[in-house]
């Protein structure tokens, strides 16, 4: 018995150093990801940045479903576009502008003074979301209005994405004010729909592939700098490397109808709650092992507590801890799994009349880890001992591929790194997973690195407006935003060798 008990106790000892062993060694910076030296840019005022930004919103460019703006409703999308001409004179001068066909997105170029280098492609939209009817009182400032009030612009579309698009041509018309004078083409496009399909992105670069135009970097909107993070509670900066893709499924469930006096027991309705209730209990499989998520917390881990940091060096012991710290929260089980969210429910007609069909749509963001095919071969696994159950994407509706993950060791993610440091003031950055849609994800077309970041600094109470009520921007984020962009330009014109 002495002899077990020493081994036990000799096992625990290993078991002990190993944990100690690997959670030391583990955290910090990735490696590959390069240390770039970023260029001082031309001087940029936020107030005149700010200004033009409040201009900009008070264009009512609101989509509301796919085709919009339907004909004889562009006006707005017009008025922006002779705006933009008015405002950034010395850069609609030097470039080349294009309306993409069939649409109203815009597509600049200017042109780089050598072909080989690869070009740059920034990209950001001019559509908004509707603001909820009835609920215009309750913002501090009208929302179209453009208000700039206690340091802020207020007004739908600041951050999603207006913001992004003025700073893009803050930071170009200063550049070319300046004499600026790229080696490396630069295109800028302006989706006109992001909100409801993306059609015009799609069909942008389409036409940038069959002109075979393959950017060094696409850089769209999706994350930036939090002032307090879900994760360490602290400062972080966030860049996208990888969007969610997107599926929605029909279940139905049939059984016999008849009159609800006599009901019978396996209904079509309690089928489709079985499937429903089956679905929630059986979630996709969470992966902590590729990136973005393995890098994320590699450098996390650092700004945590040391159990938090065990945990994360010894998944092959605590993953099940870690998964359900992370499903803890709606964030955090996103950006572990393809997510299952039951949207719209219908049955019968009538409240006494048993519905033969009974129906639910499901909408699935597909983690980059799956694909929609296994999304639809998972829900027919789970629901397969299910009696009645039918699984089927909704006609018609959007399908997409998670997008591909893009590299860190490159020059373009360096620069954002480095530009995203500077805006948090030396704080973390860690590459993400964003969990929307972007016009980002059909720039995968055309290149293999695609990010998603806007050199900004927010608080939750400012990401709360996002589609919501009280949406506003900093007038010194929007300082930062142009000073982040010109940043990009310059440091992303040196050939890519050039580190």
């Amino acid at each position: 018995m002495k002899k077990i008990l020493l081994g036990i106790g000799g096992l625990a000892l290993i078991l002990v150093a190993v944990l100690l062993v690997r959670t030391f060694m583990y955290g910090g910076t990735p490696e590959g990801i390069r240390e770039v030296e970023l260029p001082e840019p031309p001087q940029i005022s936020a107030d005149t940045a700010a200004q033009h930004l409040s201009e900009a919103i008070q264009f009512r460019t609101i989509t509301v479903a796919p085709g919009d703006p339907r004909p004889g409703q562009e006006g707005p999308w017009l008025e922006l576009h002779d705006w933009l001409e008015q405002t950034y004179p010395a850069f609609h001068q030097a470039a080349e502008k294009e309306i993409v066909p069939d649409g109203l997105t815009l597509l600049y170029t200017l042109e780089g003074s050598d072909p080989s280098l690869d070009p740059l492609l920034l990209m950001a939209h001019q559509d908004v979301v509707p603001v909820n009817i009835g609920t215009e009182d309750d913002w501090d400032a009208r929302p179209f209005s453009g208000a700039i009030q206690d340091g802020y612009v207020y007004g739908r579309g600041a951050i999603d994405d207006k913001g992004s698009l003025v700073a893009i041509m803050e930071a170009l018309e200063a550049l070319t004010e300046n004499g600026f004078a790229p080696q490396r083409t630069i295109h800028v496009m302006l989706g006109h729909d992001e909100e409801v399909s993306g059609s015009g992105a799609e069909s942008g670069i389409a036409l940038l592939k069959s002109r075979g135009v393959e950017p060094v970097m696409a850089l769209d909107e999706g994350f930036m700098v939090l002032e307090t993070n879900p994760l360490t509670g602290g400062t972080l900066g966030f860049i996208g490397i990888s969007e969610k893709g997107y599926i929605t499924l029909r279940i139905t469930a049939k059984a016999e109808g008849g009159h609800s006096s006599t009901p019978p027991r396996n209904s079509a309705t309690v089928r489709l709650a079985r499937a429903l209730v089956a679905l929630d209990e059986n979630q996709m499989e969470a992966d902590f092992s590729k990136p973005p998520l393995s890098d994320m917390m590699q450098i996390v881990s650092m700004e945590m507590g040391f159990m938090a940091r065990m945990a994360m060096a010894n998944q092959w012991l605590f993953g099940g801890m870690l998964e359900s710290q992370f499903a803890a929260s709606s964030a955090g089980n996103a950006m572990i799994r393809t997510t299952t969210a039951p949207t719209m429910l219908a049955g019968s007609a009538k409240e006494n009349v048993l519905a033969q069909r009974a129906t639910a749509i499901v909408n699935f963001r597909v983690h980059p880890n799956n694909t929609p095919e296994g999304v639809i071969q998972h829900v027919k696994d789970v629901t397969r001992d299910i009696e009645g159950i039918e699984v089927a994407p909704i006609e018609g509706g959007i399908g997409s591929e998670a997008s591909p993950v893009s590299a860190t060791d490159n020059r373009a993610y360096g620069v954002l790194n480095a530009v995203a440091r500077e805006v948090g003031g030396g704080a973390p950055v860690v590459p993400g997973l964003v969990l929307g849609a972007t016009d980002a994800r059909y720039a995968s077309a055309i290149t293999d690195d695609v990010y998603r970041f806007m050199p900004a600094i927010m608080s939750e109470e400012d990401l709360s407006g996002f589609h919501g009520t009280n949406e506003r921007l900093t007038v010194e984020n929007m300082g930062r935003m142009a000073r982040g962009y010109a940043q990009i330009i310059m440091a992303m014109d040196e050939p890519e060798e050039a580190s």
